[in-house]
C-alpha cells in the first residue's frame, strides 16, 4: 500500500528552495540566491521529496536537472508561489487604501464639478480599489450609511448624525435654468427678487428640496415669492420643461456638464456676489475600510478647510 502524501507538512520554504534550485541548475548557487547554506537548502530539498514521495531532482556532478515527475510538481510550486505573492500584495495594498472596495453616496449631478474630478482623482490614485457610486436622496443616504451600505455620502447641508463624522468639502453655485428667449436674460445680473413673478419647477428628488428652502429663505415675504411646483421627475425633465417654456428652474452648478437644447444658465446674485450650496462628505466613525481613508485624505488634500479663528 502506498503511503499517503504528508501534503499539511509541505511549506513555502520547500517550494522556494525547489523552484531556485531548478532555477539555478544547481543547489550551491540556489543557496547563495536564497542566501541560505547550502546543506539547509539541500535538506530542504530531500524533505520536499520524501514529503511528495518522488524524486524532483537528478543529481549529477554538473549540477541538478528536474526528474520528468519533478518537472510538474515544480510547475505547480510556481503557479502556488506565484498566487501567495499575489496574495500578499492584495493584502498590503489593501491594508494601505490601494485595493478593495468604496461605495460612494451623492445626491447631485457629476457630470461635471468637483465631485466627478474628485472621483476621476481617486480613481487614477487607486485603480485596484473596486469604485461603486448611487445617487439617492438625502435621507435614504444617511440611513445607508448608518447601515454600513454606503461608505461615503456627499451632499449638500445637512448636519452630522450620531455615529457620524462630517468635512465640509466645497461649494458650487445655484445656477437659473431659463429658456432660451426669456426676458432675465437681457440683464446683467439676476438676483433672487427678480424671481417674484416666475414659475419655478423643481424636482421632488434632492436636491430640489435644498433648492426649495434656499428659495424661500432668501424671499421671505410670501408675496415676494415666485410659483414654486414640485415634479416627481428628474432634473433632465425638469431641464425639458423649461426648454418648452413651462417655467425657469434653479440647478447646482455641476449640473452644466449635461448639454441639453433650449435652456441657458445663469448665475443668481445674493447681496455678496453669487448665490452658493456648501457640500459635506458624511461617514461613519466606525468604518475602517483604508479606501475610505485614502478618499478621505483626498477630499482633504483638495478641499482644505479654512483655519478657524479664534476668539479674544
Amino acid at each position: 500500500m502506498s503511503r499517503p502524501v504528508q501534503s499539511t507538512n509541505i511549506s513555502l520554504h520547500h517550494l522556494r528552495s525547489a523552484v531556485a534550485a531548478a532555477d539555478c541548475g544547481s543547489f550551491r548557487q540556489a543557496a547563495e540566491s536564497l542566501a541560505v547554506q547550502h546543506s539547509v537548502l539541500s535538506r530542504s530539498i530531500s524533505q520536499f521529496e520524501h514529503l511528495v514521495g518522488v524524486a524532483l531532482f537528478d543529481r549529477s556532478t554538473g549540477g541538478v536537472a528536474p526528474t520528468p515527475a519533478g518537472r510538474t510538481i515544480l510547475q505547480m510550486s510556481r503557479m502556488i508561489l506565484e498566487q501567495v505573492d499575489t496574495l500578499v500584495a492584495t493584502g498590503r495594498s489593501s491594508g494601505r487604501g490601494e485595493a478593495g472596495h468604496l461605495s460612494v453616496g451623492f445626491c447631485t449631478s457629476i457630470s461635471a464639478g468637483n465631485l466627478r474630478a474628485t472621483l476621476a482623482e481617486f480613481r487614477k490614485r487607486t485603480p485596484m480599489v473596486a469604485l461603486t457610486t448611487a445617487e439617492q436622496s438625502r435621507t435614504r443616504l444617511m440611513d445607508s450609511v448608518r447601515s454600513g451600505t454606503t461608505d461615503v455620502a456627499v451632499v449638500p447641508g445637512g448636519r452630522t448624525l450620531s455615529g457620524q463624522k462630517s468635512l465640509p468639502v466645497w461649494s458650487e453655485r445655484i445656477l437659473i435654468v431659463l429658456p432660451k428667449d426669456h426676458p432675465l436674460l437681457s440683464r446683467n445680473a439676476i438676483h433672487w427678487t427678480d424671481l417674484h413673478n416666475e414659475t419655478v419647477l423643481l424636482s421632488q428628488r434632492d436636491p430640489g428640496s435644498d433648492l426649495k428652502e434656499l428659495l424661500v429663505s432668501k424671499l421671505v415675504a410670501n408675496e415676494r415669492r415666485p410659483k414654486i411646483e414640485r415634479h416627481d421627475v428628474s432634473r433632465g425633465i425638469i431641464k425639458s420643461l423649461v426648454s418648452l417654456g413651462l417655467g425657469i428652474s434653479l440647478v447646482l452648478e455641476a449640473d452644466v456638464g449635461a448639454n441639453f437644447t433650449g435652456v441657458v444658465y445663469r448665475e443668481i446674485q445674493d447681496g455678496s456676489g453669487p448665490s452658493r450650496m456648501g457640500f459635506n462628505a458624511y461617514w461613519r466613525k466606525d468604518n475602517e475600510n483604508p479606501a475610505l481613508t485614502r478618499f478621505l485624505d483626498l477630499l482633504a488634500e483638495r478641499y482644505p478647510s479654512p483655519p478657524s479663528t479664534a476668539e479674544g
